[in-house]
């Protein structure tokens, strides 16, 4: 049929039309294996692309690869959708492709942002050619420990009071565990240690955890340990100390900033030693217990503690260490920083620092092949026997080197020295923006999760900013928002890094997510820190640890969370695990959930697809061809009912369908005895109380 000028307006009508015949909610496809098999193709291998529309809706489906297209055929028919496939072999470069659905007159597309008129290039799906990321780690529970603040299982190794300066003052051994951090808290030792994860392994097996990640654990001075010393060893103040000075502290050394105790403890290969094979037990244990572990690893920049710069003359005329480049102008490590008016030596150098800060050395991999090497030695020595390390989390990983090429090069040898190593170990970076430059296959396996999780999670349910510096009314509920941002953002992390993105609420470098929901704007500094636990909401804490066990990725709590630690951000939450005065109701939400997250595969692997959105509402599905999970929020301070269509998540609108509410919470506590939800018509009718989130599970009967 031709159309003539005239005959526009009807011709919009009959696209109008026919537009309303076309049950665009019925089309979906993405990368998970229902939908893409294998999901994670070698170049060479044939791979299965498949798309679903509603049982004959259309007339024709296109697989589009730049000009290439490959019309797909209907294999299967189920529960009133057709099922569309194409097989292509996986080329070796990256294979970027969409969908083109015709009926009559009328043509669409759908790819990463859904269903559109027009396309833009950048919306594709994509599949990286050999690009795996570890099996174990997909949807993997972590569990985030700040080590200094989570359980003192050997007082003999703590960090005297006076043991040493860092940064002009004495650091100072904190004797009641639960006193809340100081505003300079980095000086403060509260005594956790390796020992005291050891004893509390039995409540993490308990608890649902599956991997643990640790806050930087090698030789440094600060609490938070981003300053390393001693990349070789375990620091002996969270290990053990078997050599030490007699008596109390060695006399204070004012002019150089530290004391003989403290170079005792931390120089002394007997104390190193022991304290590496301390932690080659636990990994050991961790490992029998069928649970994992990933370092800290801060490879960007060091301290000026380190015993190749060694500013602060810890290692000076120390048996078995060559001088530090502050030292001397002769040390092997001159080039592994950027000294700047070098004719000053011996003293009083300035060098480049990380955000310019003197007591964080940025590292000068340009300036030092052999540091380059030594670094990539280090990635391969903690993932090698004896320590048979899981991974690395990368701290500030984009800012590594000088250059955005060099950044690149040098992830790209260290993907290849960590895998050959360990084939199965998890790379993930510590990263804000846009991360799809180093998640090409060759370099990071995936990051933090901030974009597509973090961040959408707390404007949405608090209307926070993750510091707690900021509110916004507009965000506060705003599912619109919700979805656009985690649109965007997930189609960053294409599936092989998306489902072992780290999902965090809570970290140690952002305000505690329960403090949040106070929507209070503060920092302990001028706000104080009892504000950060008033007029707190574990309800809505609730919901976004529902959000957090069903979402795409690994979700990842941050030691205390799982008990009600509130905090503001840096320092405030680092406050202690509360040992004996936990929230039991929060901490026993958090293990329904984990056991929930853990129990349902299609959690961990399966598709996901919005439902229903409006202003503090959201529902979305988890689901595969024969499971679905449906999660239904309502934010509000009120109760209400909705009706749902659940049919898009694959329930069969043929007939009722029985599924199970696994689990309700909501502004009274919550309640997991299994209730029978019916559903007509591909429709769940639904009570959602004040601040409640609510979880729906069929799964069809395999005849």
């Amino acid at each position: 049929m031709e159309w003539e000028n005239e005959d526009i307006t009807r011709k919009m009508q009959y696209i109008l039309n026919m537009r309303l015949v076309l049950n665009k909610d019925a089309f979906f496809s993405d990368g998970t294996r229902y939908y893409r098999n294998p999901t994670e193709p070698k170049a060479g291998e044939t791979v299965m692309i498949s798309f679903r529309t509603q049982k004959n809706n259309v007339d024709a489906v296109y697989l589009v690869s730049g000009e290439k297209k490959h019309k797909m055929k209907i294999y299967k028919t189920v529960k009133g959708f057709d099922y569309y496939g194409t097989k292509i072999v996986m080329p070796d470069e990256v294979f970027r492709y969409h969908f083109e659905i015709l009926y009559g007159w009328v043509n669409c597309y759908y790819n990463q942002r859904g269903v559109c008129t027009e396309l833009q290039e950048r919306d594709d799906f994509e599949i990286y050619p050999d690009f795996q990321t570890p099996d174990w780690a997909k949807g993997a529970v972590m569990y985030q420990i700040f080590v200094d603040r989570f359980c003192n299982g050997d007082p003999t190794n703590s960090v005297l009071t006076d043991e040493y300066s860092y940064i002009g003052e004495h650091c100072e051994q904190v004797h009641d565990w639960s006193k809340t951090p100081a505003v300079m808290g980095v000086r403060e030792f509260y005594g956790g240690d390796l020992k005291g994860i050891m004893d509390k392994l039995d409540y993490l097996q308990d608890l649902g955890v599956e991997v643990v990640y640790l806050n930087p654990i090698f030789v440094s001075p600060s609490n938070h340990k981003y300053d390393t010393q001693d990349y070789d060893y375990v620091d002996p103040h969270y290990g053990r100390i078997v050599e030490d000075c007699d008596g109390l502290l060695a006399p204070w050394d004012r002019e150089n900033s530290h004391a003989a105790k403290y170079i005792k403890r931390v120089t002394d290969k007997k104390n190193l030693e022991a304290s590496n094979q301390l932690f080659a037990e636990l990994v050991q244990e961790l490992h029998k217990r069928g649970m994992k572990v990933i370092l800290d690893g801060v490879f960007n920049h060091c301290g000026s503690f380190n015993k190749w710069m060694d500013r602060e003359r810890i290692y000076e005329g120390q048996e078995g260490y060559a001088p530090g480049a502050y030292i001397s102008a002769d040390s092997p490590y001159r080039y592994f920083f950027n000294f700047r008016d070098e004719g000053r030596w011996p003293y009083n150098l300035s060098y480049d620092g990380w955000w310019t800060h003197d007591t964080l050395p940025k590292l000068n991999y340009e300036g030092s092949r052999e540091l380059y090497d030594y670094v990539l030695n280090i990635a391969r020595k903690w993932v090698s026997e004896p320590y048979c390390v899981d991974g690395w989390r990368l701290d500030v990983a984009a800012d590594l080197g000088h250059s955005n090429e060099f950044n690149h090069q040098f992830w790209k040898d260290f993907r290849k020295a960590v895998k050959e190593a360990n084939p199965n170990a998890l790379i993930l970076a510590e990263h804000y923006g846009n991360p799809e430059g180093w998640l090409q296959g060759d370099e990071w396996d995936s990051v933090m999760n901030y974009d597509a999780f973090m961040e959408p999670v707390t404007w949405f349910l608090t209307g926070m900013e993750k510091h707690s510096d900021e509110y916004r009314e507009d965000l506060y509920g705003n599912s619109e928002a919700f979805i656009g941002a985690m649109k965007t953002h997930m189609r960053s992390l294409h599936m092989s890094a998306l489902h072992v993105a780290m999902n965090e609420l809570s970290n140690h470098d952002h305000s505690r997510f329960l403090t949040r929901t106070n929507r209070r704007v503060g920092r302990v500094s001028y706000a104080g820190a009892e504000a950060a636990s008033e007029n707190i909401n574990t309800a809505i804490m609730r919901e976004a640890i529902a959000i957090q066990m069903t979402w795409p990725g690994a979700p990842t709590v941050y030691y205390g969370d799982e008990a009600g630690v509130c905090g503001f951000t840096d320092p405030d939450n680092r406050r202690t695990y509360p040992w004996g005065h936990e929230d039991k109701e929060l901490l026993s939400f958090y293990k329904k959930m984990i056991a929930i997250h853990k129990k349902y595969r299609i959690l961990r692997t399966g598709s996901l697809k919005f439902l229903w959105n409006d202003y503090q509402g959201l529902c979305y599905g988890r689901f595969s061809h024969i499971e679905q999970m449906i999660v239904v929020l309502n934010n509000r301070d009120e109760g209400r009912e909705v009706t749902i269509k659940v049919w898009p998540a694959g329930i069969t609108r043929m007939e009722e369908v029985s599924m199970t509410r696994l689990i309700r919470s909501s502004q009274d506590g919550y309640n997991d005895r299994p209730k029978e939800i019916r559903a007509r018509a591909g429709m769940v009718n639904l009570y959602l109380p004040p601040r409640s989130v609510t979880l729906l599970y069929h799964k069809d009967k395999i005849s």
